[in-house]
C-alpha cells in the first residue's frame, strides 16, 4: 500500500503540505480532488520522487512500478501501435533478449516471465488501447509525426495504461479526450488491476470509476471512501455540525458580551461580569476548512429576439472538398441549450464553426436573425491570448471607451481578482486563462452562446459555476464537452452528429453512454418516425414563452424572499428564550414559504413541458 506519513512541503515559501498524512490500499481507484493551487501535481511528483520533501515520509512496496503521463510522444515515423507497444519496456527488453539468449537456464526464465506479463496478446492489447482512445486500425499503423500534439498526449495515455504500472499516477487524464474517449477511459479504469490516483475535475469520471477520494485542503489531506457525490454529501453534513456549533458558540458569546456590556462598571455585579468575560475567552469556535470562495461568472443578458434565431435549410459544409456534413435541416431558438453528441471526427467541430460564421455553407442556406450576436469559445482559443498581455489590456482592446474600473468589473464577474487582472496571462493558470477566454466570448452579451470543450482546466467548484450561469443564461447554448455531468445540467435537446449528418437524438445521455461502451456503431438518433403534427402558431408560442416567463418571475420573487427570510433566521438574538413566540412565527413563515416554492417549482414545470412540446 502507499503511505503518506506527516510530510511537510514548501514552493518559494508557500506551505502546500504540514503533516499531511494517508494511506491508500493497494489495488484501490483512488479520485485525488482540491481547489486549483492547492498542490494536487506537486503531491505526484512526491510520489514519483521527482522532489525531496521537507518532511514526513512516503511509503511504497519494494520494486514497485510508477507510471503517469508526463507528456506527449514525441513526433517521429514510429507507429503509434508500435510506439505504445515500446512504452511496456519489461515487456520489450525480454522479447529483445529472447531472440539472442543461448543460455537454456536465461531462455526458459524469459519465456516464464513473458507467459505471466501475457506478452504475446501485448499486440492486440495496444490496438484495443488505442481504438478505445478514438485511434481507428489504419490509424495505428500511421507515424506519430501525422498527429498533432493533442493526438500524441492520446498516444501517450494509451502507452502509460498498456504499461500496467503498479501505481497508476494520472493527472487530469480527460482534458485531451472527447466524450467517447473519457468513458472508454472511465470504464477502462475501473477494471484496471492496479492501484489508481486520478487528479479530474470530472465528477463522471470521480463517480463511476473510483472507490475512494483523497481531498487536499488546508494543507492537510483526508480520505473519503466512496464515490465523489458521497464524498460531497460527507463533507457538507460535515461543514453544516460545524456552522451549526459556531453559530452556537456565537449566539452564546453574544448573550454573555451582552451582560458584561450592561454591568461591568455596576459594583454589585463586576464579579459577575468578570466570570462571564472569562467565559467568553474559554469558549471554542471550530475551525471552518478552507472554502473556495466560489468565483461565479456573469454572463450578461442578451435582448430576446423572436424565434428561430437560426435556420439551416438543406445546408452543407466541408473545407473545400467533400463536405463533412450535408443536408443539413436544423433551428434554434433563444431558449434552447442543445449539446452535441458524436464521436471524434464525425463534424461536432465543424457544425460548431458553421453556427459561428467561421464557415460557410457549401450549398443549401443558413438563415440567421438580423440583430443576432453569436459568442463562440473553443478550447485552443485559450492557447490564442496575448501571453505578454494582461486581462486588463485584454478587455480594454475590445472595449476602449470604458473606463478602468468597469474593466475591472467585468474581470471581477467572470472570477479574476484585483491582482490577476495585472498578471500577464503567461503567468496565469490554466483555470483563469479559461475565464478570461469565456469572458471574451460573451462580452458582446450573444444570443447564441457555442461553447466546444469549455470545463478544461476548470476545477469542480468553477465547473459548477458554469452550470450555474448557462442555466440562468437567456441566450441559446450549443454545447460540446466530455464532461456529462455538464451536459446533464445544462442541455435540454441532444443532436446526434454521425454519418455527415446531424439529427435529434430521442433517447436520454444514460442511453447514449451505455450504447457506446456496448461498442454500438450504430447510435439511434429517432427511434421511429414523428408523427405528423400540427404546427403550432407564432401568437400560441409567444403566449407559452410569457406564461413560463411568468413562472420564472414567481420563483425569481420567491427566492427574494427565502433570503430574506434566511437572514432573519439566523440572527442569534431570535433564539433567545423570551422571543420563543417570534422565533414559532417566523418558523411557520418559513414552512409557508417552503410549500409555496414546492407549487410554484411545479407549475414552471408544467409550463416548460408545454413549451418543450410545442416545439417538438
Amino acid at each position: 500500500m502507499l503511505r503518506i506519513e506527516d510530510i511537510t512541503y514548501s514552493v518559494e515559501g508557500r506551505p502546500l503540505f504540514e503533516g499531511a498524512s494517508a494511506t491508500i490500499p493497494t489495488g484501490h481507484k483512488v479520485g485525488l480532488v482540491g481547489r486549483n493551487g492547492t498542490g494536487k501535481t506537486t503531491l505526484f511528483r512526491l510520489i514519483r520522487g521527482e522532489l525531496s520533501l521537507e518532511g514526513g515520509a512516503i511509503q511504497l512496496p519494494a520494486r514497485a512500478r510508477i507510471g503517469g503521463v508526463a507528456q506527449e510522444v514525441p513526433s517521429s515515423e514510429v507507429s503509434l501501435l508500435d510506439t505504445v507497444l515500446a512504452a511496456d519496456t519489461e515487456r520489450a527488453a525480454l522479447l529483445a533478449e529472447s531472440e539472442t539468449a543461448t543460455d537454456a537456464h536465461r531462455i526458459s526464465d524469459i519465456q516464464t516471465r513473458l507467459h505471466d506479463i501475457d506478452a504475446w496478446s501485448g499486440e492486440a492489447r495496444a490496438a484495443s488501447i488505442l481504438r478505445g482512445l478514438g485511434f481507428e486500425p489504419e490509424q495505428q499503423l500511421m507515424p506519430c509525426s501525422a498527429f498533432s500534439g493533442g493526438w500524441r498526449m492520446r498516444v501517450a495515455l494509451a502507452g502509460v495504461l498498456f504499461a500496467q504500472p503498479d501505481y497508476l499516477l494520472l493527472d487530469e487524464p480527460t482534458n485531451y479526450l472527447d466524450l467517447e474517449g473519457a468513458l472508454w477511459l472511465e470504464s477502462y479504469l475501473t477494471k484496471y488491476p492496479h492501484t489508481v490516483i486520478v487528479i479530474s475535475h470530472d465528477r463522471g469520471l470521480l463517480n463511476r470509476a473510483v472507490t475512494g477520494i483523497l481531498h487536499l485542503e488546508d494543507r492537510k489531506l483526508t480520505y473519503y471512501s466512496g464515490s465523489y457525490d458521497t464524498f460531497a454529501e460527507t463533507r457538507a453534513a460535515r461543514l453544516a455540525v460545524i456552522e451549526a456549533e459556531n453559530r452556537k458558540a456565537e449566539a452564546r458569546r453574544a448573550h454573555l458580551q451582552g451582560f458584561v456590556d450592561r454591568f461591568r462598571y455596576t459594583a454589585s455585579k463586576a464579579r459577575q461580569a468578570q466570570s462571564r468575560l472569562k467565559m467568553i475567552e474559554r469558549l471554542k469556535f471550530a475551525t471552518s476548512p478552507q472554502e473556495a470562495a466560489l468565483a461565479k461568472f456573469t454572463f450578461p443578458e442578451p435582448e430576446e429576439l423572436s424565434p428561430p434565431i437560426v435556420t439551416l435549410d438543406g445546408a452543407s459544409v466541408g473545407y473545400g472538398g467533400p463536405p463533412v456534413l450535408r443536408q443539413l435541416s436544423l433551428r434554434i431558438d433563444q431558449d434552447d441549450r442543445i449539446a452535441l453528441l458524436g464521436r471524434n471526427g464525425e463534424g461536432k467541430s465543424t457544425l460548431s464553426k458553421l453556427l459561428a460564421g467561421k464557415l460557410q455553407t457549401a450549398s443549401g442556406r443558413l438563415t440567421k436573425s438580423s440583430k443576432l450576436r453569436i459568442g463562440y469559445f473553443a478550447q485552443h482559443q485559450v492557447d490564442e491570448l496575448y501571453i505578454d498581455e494582461t486581462p486588463l489590456q485584454h478587455i480594454a482592446r475590445l472595449r476602449p471607451a470604458e473606463n478602468g474600473p468597469r474593466h475591472r468589473a467585468r474581470l471581477a464577474g467572470f472570477g479574476l481578482r484585483a491582482d490577476q487582472a495585472d498578471t500577464k496571462v503567461g503567468r496565469l493558470s490554466g483555470g483563469q486563462k479559461a475565464r478570461l477566454s469565456l469572458l471574451l466570448a460573451t462580452i458582446d452579451a450573444p444570443h447564441l452562446l457555442i461553447l466546444d470543450e469549455p470545463t478544461n482546466h476548470l476545477d469542480i467548484e468553477s465547473r459548477e459555476a458554469l452550470v450555474e450561469a448557462l442555466t440562468d443564461y437567456t441566450g441559446a447554448v450549443v454545447l460540446v464537452s466530455h464532461d456529462m455531468h455538464l451536459l446533464n445540467l445544462v442541455a435540454d435537446r441532444l443532436w446526434l452528429v454521425k454519418d455527415g449528418t446531424v439529427t435529434p437524438y430521442s433517447e436520454d445521455l444514460e442511453t447514449y453512454r451505455a450504447q457506446l461502451l456496448a461498442g454500438e456503431d450504430g447510435v439511434k438518433s429517432a427511434a421511429k418516425p414523428a408523427e405528423k403534427t400540427k404546427k403550432i402558431s407564432r401568437d400560441d408560442l409567444l403566449a407559452l414563452r410569457a406564461d413560463l416567463r411568468k413562472c420564472e418571475e414567481r420563483l425569481e420573487r420567491l427566492a427574494e424572499m427565502r433570503a430574506k427570510l434566511t437572514k432573519k433566521m439566523a440572527e442569534p438574538d431570535l433564539y433567545d428564550d423570551a422571543r420563543k413566540a417570534e422565533l414559532d412565527q417566523w418558523t411557520a413563515k418559513f414552512a409557508e414559504l417552503e410549500e409555496a416554492e414546492v407549487k410554484a417549482e411545479a407549475l414552471w414545470l408544467a409550463a416548460q413541458e408545454r413549451l418543450d412540446a410545442a416545439k417538438t
